[in-house]
């Protein structure tokens, strides 16, 4: 009969989930392991235990809201028209971060760049890009989208579109007039009915 685990994920998930609140609030500098255990009502040694220390704990945090990104965005799936799946992952990016912005804040809020976390951590949340550079490349091949710039490119553009878009409704500075839906919506058609656009040369 195996050793009892003394540390459960349901522990694990609940220091994960603190680190969060605390990095997006407050940056990085302010995770500190002896606070975070007292709020999580456990001990430091759990969370050594858990994640070797605060690196550990970094990394396991930035592997955990970009592999929910991931499932979010799988979510959309593949269709047989590329440009209604890129409008379909720029909603999908949106319902991730209002569903966890302390996580969208994580990925994406200057506190946490790829190089402060390991290889594989980093490596999980570029994978994140790829569902989005996938439909391009396609939407590219089928005509929809111009051959140039770089789908590479187009990519980029597209995510800033919604990254943008998506930061703005975060940081409540989005006008009281509009319904961020309703906003996120034209914006995100409009960009791609561009793309669209200067491929059939208008």
């Amino acid at each position: 009969m195996g050793r009892p685990r003394l540390h459960d994920d349901a522990l694990r998930d609940r220091l994960l989930e603190r680190a969060a609140a605390t990095v997006s609030s407050d940056g990085v500098a302010a995770l500190n392991l002896r606070a975070l255990a007292a709020e999580a009502g456990t001990s430091t040694a759990a969370v050594y235990s858990l994640f070797g220390g605060k690196p550990g704990l970094v990394s396991a945090l930035y592997k955990q809201v970009f592999a929910r990104f991931a499932e979010r965005l799988a979510a959309v799936g593949v269709s047989d028209d590329p440009v209604a799946d890129i409008v379909q992952l720029g909603h999908a990016y949106r319902e991730n971060a209002l569903a966890d912005p302390h996580g969208y804040r994580v990925m994406f809020g200057g506190e946490l760049r790829p190089a402060d976390v390991g290889r594989r951590a980093a490596r999980s949340g570029a994978r994140t890009f790829e569902p989005l550079l996938k439909a391009v490349r396609r939407a590219v091949r089928a005509g929809a989208f111009p051959k140039r710039p770089p789908a590479e490119s187009i990519a980029t553009a597209l995510w800033a579109n919604v990254h943008g878009l998506v930061s703005i409704e975060l940081g409540d500075f989005m006008p009281r007039e509009g319904d961020p839906a309703a906003v996120f919506e034209a914006a995100i058609r409009a960009n791609v009915s561009g793309w669209v656009a200067s491929a059939r040369g208008r």
